[in-house]
């Protein structure tokens, strides 16, 4: 069977609503043409996100029963500190109610009071970037060029280019990186896995210039499983041992448990650095809690702890992988530009090519979410010009990104392939119509992260 069917069986199931044509354009209008700001009830299929939006299993919710809600120390804190050690292995684990919030304790903390410093990345997604350039520092991408071709065929077209990060190392100078970063799998290059090769020759890049190496480690489990069915030598190797491997090259890391730990809410920051763990720990009393809760309820803490040994499972992850391929290889036969092999949690609709006809600085991609949400009820995400398109500080000239993608990000364990194939047969009916799309421009936009609440009309 080249599609592998689900390991699980449905146990509790929720109402989705069906909305006609015309209700779906007065909330997309009322909503400024933005996605982001329609109530989610009016949504059929939503793939806006990957995360939080995982169902649950009955040992995760069983476990919620057991909540430990005690102030400090609670049960729940070591179980999920276990769990984190024996997959990643760093010394100190930090919980945070989710994964930006570590990634703001990070480069709040190392960025503070110093000017012009490089966070390099394979690519930096959205909230990385936002946090970085908030605190002060650049972030570059130095994903390898390959990865900016939709239609090429790569295994890790999420790997680090490290002749890019040699230059970079040597232009600005290693005082000047405060640490180095890899995000596995690469989100904003299209879900694209990291090789072991790559992620171990990082580290020895960054480690001979004494730079620290982190991990963006969201989606570490179905990159692992990326690693084990196209890496020369790990085919017999556990989930669990490749994950091992991948964190041992590492210092440290930042998560979301919201993707691969399977839950609604929650993340941590991981490092061996006993100072900067301090530095950090003093930083989250002040804004998160205790060190024992950061922000989450002992339950929260127990669901992040359980499902990181779920997200382990082979039989789940060769099921979630191949319910993303198989939605990717149904547009591939219907002609649908998209990237190019499909990645570990999303498929991204090449907007470029679907609609060619619209320029960057018209949001093809906007264009694109707008109709298949008016088209058909789907909710899906731009991650392109309005997402990371800005002005070049001296010369004020627009730079815009070079993939215009429109994410089709699949919840875990919540969506069948039925659904799927809903959502396959609706994005082929409008790119058999593609030409009576058109382009956006901006009402409404803020300093940061504008995406997220933009404003929007379309233009005649």
């Amino acid at each position: 069977m080249k599609y592998p069917p689900e390991p699980f069986r449905i146990k509790t199931v929720e109402a989705i609503a069906r909305t006609t044509d015309w209700e779906r354009l007065a909330v997309i209008q009322d909503a400024g043409y933005n996605v982001f700001n329609i109530p989610a009830e009016k949504i059929y299929i939503d793939l806006l996100t990957d995360s939080g939006t995982s169902a649950m299993s009955d040992n995760q919710w069983a476990g919620m029963m057991k909540g430990d809600e005690s102030y400090a120390g609670s049960k729940n804190y070591f179980h999920f500190e276990t769990m984190i050690n024996k997959i990643f292995g760093f010394k100190h684990v930090i919980p945070t109610h989710q994964g930006r919030v570590a990634e703001n304790l990070l480069f709040s903390t190392i960025l503070k009071d110093r000017e012009n410093l490089v966070i390099p990345n394979n690519n930096h997604f959205d909230t990385t970037r936002a946090n970085v350039e908030y605190n002060g520092g650049r972030a570059a991408d130095l994903v390898i060029d390959i990865a900016k071709d939709t239609q090429a065929i790569d295994d890790f077209k999420g790997n680090l280019d490290l002749a890019k990060l040699a230059k970079l190392i040597a232009e600005v100078g290693p005082e000047n990186i405060p640490i180095g970063m890899l995000t596995i799998t690469n989100n904003s290059g299209g879900g694209q896995p990291v090789s072991m090769a790559n992620i171990r020759e990082t580290s020895e890049l960054l480690h001979k210039h004494d730079i620290p190496f982190y991990i963006d480690a969201c989606r570490f489990a179905e990159n692992s499983y990326f690693i084990k069915t196209r890496e020369e030598g790990y085919q017999d190797k556990s989930i669990l041992e490749i994950a091992n491997e991948m964190f041992s090259y590492a210092d440290g890391c930042t998560m979301s448990a919201k993707k691969d730990a399977l839950v609604n809410m929650g993340g941590f920051f991981a490092t061996n650095d006993d100072e900067l763990a301090q530095q950090i720990t003093n930083r989250l009393i002040l804004i998160e809690g205790f060190p024992t809760y950061g922000g989450l309820a002992g339950r929260d803490l127990e669901a992040i702890a359980r499902g990181l040994e779920e997200v382990l499972q082979e039989d789940y992850l060769a099921y979630r992988i191949s319910q993303v391929e198989e939605l990717g290889d149904r547009l591939i036969e219907a002609g649908v530009p998209i990237l190019r092999p499909t990645g570990g949690h999303a498929v991204y609709l090449d907007a470029k090519n679907f609609l060619p006809h619209i320029p960057q600085s018209q949001f093809p991609g906007i264009a694109l979410t707008v109709s298949l949400y008016t088209h058909a009820g789907i909710r899906a995400v731009e991650i392109g010009s309005l997402m990371f398109a800005h002005d070049d500080p001296e010369s004020g000239e627009t730079l815009y990104p070079d993939l215009e993608l429109v994410r089709l990000a699949i919840p875990r364990r919540v969506y069948t392939n039925s659904q799927m194939q809903y959502v396959a047969e609706n994005i082929i009916e409008l790119y058999e119509n593609r030409e009576n799309i058109k382009g956006y421009e901006i009402e409404y936009q803020a300093q940061v992260l504008r995406h997220f609440t933009a404003r929007l009309r379309p233009l005649t």
